[in-house]
């Protein structure tokens, strides 16, 4: 026992035992009642002080031992029929000050009907009224000043432990949701936000939110931000339009002003932290447009109790389709890709995501026309959802013959073997790469969108008025998708820079991976079949914009932290990109986000003849005459920066003559 005691006393005065409120993870219960016992036993001497000030002797019916008991044990069954000493000290709320209250009023209720009932038995008082009325008022501040220093030293400390900074900001708005934001990081312990006011659009001079002031929104951002002492803005609610919160950013970032997102209050998650619910600027709060909102319920009913086959389900959209689909509850969601590893990750994620979904996982390349067959033998599927294909322009113009494969032939394979089984639905994904084409990658695709078009109307010109509908969606580049410019940055801002732009005019369209697949989605719905599906994406990003802002939203300095490098522009790649070529035409659609391009219809047979000779000049690996063949199928690709440029002035008909193509080729690689 002795032993035990050294060794105890030896750890409390030891280097390594740091004796800190900080430590301290909360004070325990009995700990709590004597600490109250005694501030009472303080508020009955304050009181017996101050009435003996006033000249007011106590009364000495009983002795001053048993006044003193009377009282403190009153006090300390209330205390222990409220619960007082419940709960952590250093988070005491509005409900903990009501308990106290409640246990003060009863304790001087009841010394008043003992009081009462004894001067009624005995013709006298045992507590002078004022007394207890002083007791009580004496009490219940040392009761409540205790709990309330305990938490505001308990908030110094943590502060002083915590080495985030704390960040003076200003909420943009003043609807329910901006004031709910803002009372939640008022009270979060330890403070991680100081809000010093209200932006808002409203005028009202004398108006004051939280105790706090409330500015219009009549000037310049810097000036309202400085004016309060800030150093940051949250946006929080929905009472900014997506091209007033692009100004304000646009202004805040030019100025240094931090940035931060909230969402609503009841949309937070209980698992995180206040501070952690807010999240720096996303890039994608950089696109000067509204975010795109479909109609689920449309799509619920056209998906539900559905087999619906996803190709290549691993990459950056396969796998958001696959995601979005299986939470319409399909009957069966297949899930093709030729990649290994990310296939199995995503299957690990599905299943535990979506337990009730019977799902099938299915290594393939679909320019295997023969497993694709079997595939289509074993499931009798309702929808494609065709995301397949290669997508890194510098690559696919070093290697078209891969790209003619997979994106050519891998499409008309899964195309001809859907009209085969009478698919519902094909619904493939295109590029705005498509339109007039500078690049193997977007020659390719544009050919793929004339195969499955054409195709759709040449079965209706037939008479099968029930075929496979096709239907194609073209939008611009995808903000965090595998190898594009986004993630890029990212890692580049992260190891130190420089950044990297291969021009600095270049300018390019930016969706969310979400938005892209929503529109994939609904195109499935409300397609009737031919259709070329593109998107009203707002105004083009400059490239070389949103390499600064992503610099600055990282906390760097432009040019001093992270420089900007100019590197060329790379083989096939061009400094815009279109959604329509010059012949197109647009028809509106349901939705005013959404429209049609009328492209010109093109002949089933002359395409598919072309297309047939482009492929088995892929296979034999002549990277020539495939691109050759290409451009005749596709007369406005036109090659920029690429060893290809030369055909576009050189082709000729006898390119080809004495290739040979024909020759030990499948004899049924197109049946």
């Amino acid at each position: 026992m002795l032993s035990r005691l050294k060794a105890a006393i030896d750890r409390l005065f030891s280097d390594e035992n740091k004796l800190d409120i900080r430590n301290v993870r909360y004070l325990p219960r009995w700990t709590v009642l004597f600490i109250d016992t005694s501030l009472i036993l303080v508020s009955i001497l304050i009181t017996y002080f101050l009435l003996s000030d006033l000249h007011i002797k106590p009364l000495s019916v009983i002795s001053s031992g048993q006044q003193l008991s009377l009282v403190i044990g009153v006090n300390f069954v209330f205390l222990l029929v409220f619960k007082t000493y419940a709960g952590l000290i250093r988070h005491s709320s509005f409900m903990d000050a009501m308990k106290l209250l409640f246990a003060t009023v009863a304790t001087f209720a009841t010394l008043m009907v003992f009081n009462l009932t004894w001067q009624y038995i005995y013709d006298l008082k045992v507590f002078i009224t004022t007394g207890l009325i002083l007791f009580s008022f004496i009490s219940f501040t040392a009761l409540f000043t205790f709990r309330l220093a305990v938490k505001q030293l308990y908030e110094r400390f943590k502060i002083a432990q915590n080495n985030a900074e704390i960040i003076n900001a200003v909420i943009v708005g003043v609807d329910d949701g901006a004031i709910s934001v803002a009372a939640a990081l008022d009270i979060e312990h330890p403070q991680r936000f100081i809000i010093k006011g209200f932006i808002s659009k409203r005028q009202n001079k004398s108006l004051r939110i939280l105790d706090k002031p409330v500015l219009e929104l009549d000037k310049s951002v810097q000036h309202l931000v400085q004016k309060l002492n800030a150093e940051a803005i949250v946006f929080a609610g929905n009472s900014m339009s997506a091209e007033e919160r692009f100004s304000i950013v646009k202004e805040c970032l030019e100025h240094d002003i931090k940035v931060y997102n909230s969402p609503l209050v009841i949309n937070w998650s209980e698992k995180t932290t206040v501070t952690d619910q807010l999240k720096s600027l996303q890039i994608e709060d950089l696109l000067n447009r509204d975010p795109i909102q479909l109609n689920d319920s449309v799509k619920s009913s056209k998906l539900q109790g559905k087999t619906i086959l996803v190709t290549g389900g691993a990459g950056s959209i396969g796998s958001e389709i696959a995601r979005q689909v299986a939470s319409y509850n399909p009957n069966k969601l297949i899930v093709l890709d030729q990649a290994e590893t990310p296939l199995h990750s995503l299957s690990l994620e599905l299943q535990g995501a979506f337990p009730d979904i019977d799902f099938e996982f299915v290594i393939c390349d679909v320019a295997n026309r023969n497993r694709l067959r079997i595939l289509f033998d074993a499931f009798k599927i309702d929808i494609i959802y065709h995301a397949a294909a290669y997508k890194h322009v510098p690559l696919m113009e070093n290697n078209p013959s891969e790209a003619i494969l997979t994106n050519i032939y891998g499409t008309k394979n899964l195309a001809d073997i859907a009209a085969k089984h009478k698919v519902s639905h094909f619904v493939m994904v295109s590029t705005d790469k498509a339109v007039n084409p500078t690049n193997v990658m977007g020659a390719t695709k544009r050919a793929a969108e004339m195969y499955v078009q054409s195709k759709y109307f040449n079965l209706q010109a037939k008479g099968k008025k029930k075929s496979t509908r096709f239907i194609t969606t073209r939008f611009g580049n995808v903000l965090g998708s595998n190898g594009s410019v986004v993630p890029l940055f990212k890692k580049q801002i992260e190891s130190g820079g420089p950044v990297t732009i291969t021009h600095p005019d270049i300018i390019r369209y930016f969706m969310t991976i979400p938005e892209a697949c929503q529109l994939v989605l609904e195109a499935g719905t409300m397609g009737k079949g031919g259709e070329i599906f593109i998107f009203d994406m707002g105004e083009p990003v400059r490239i070389m914009d949103l390499a600064e802002k992503m610099i600055k939203l990282a906390g760097h300095t432009l040019n001093e932290d992270i420089e900007i490098k100019i590197t060329g522009l790379r083989p096939g790649e061009k400094l815009y990109e279109e959604l329509l070529s010059n012949e197109s035409k647009t028809l509106p659609t349901h939705h005013n986000k959404i429209m049609i391009s009328e492209d010109l219809e093109n002949d089933y047979e002359q395409v598919n003849t072309v297309i047939n000779s482009i492929i088995k000049a892929a296979i034999k690996n002549n990277n020539t005459i495939s691109v050759a063949k290409l451009k005749s199928l596709v007369p406005e690709f036109k090659s920029n920066n690429s060893e290809y440029e030369i055909l576009d002035v050189e082709v000729t008909e006898d390119i080809s003559k004495n290739l040979g193509m024909e020759e030990d080729l499948p004899q049924d690689l197109f049946k």
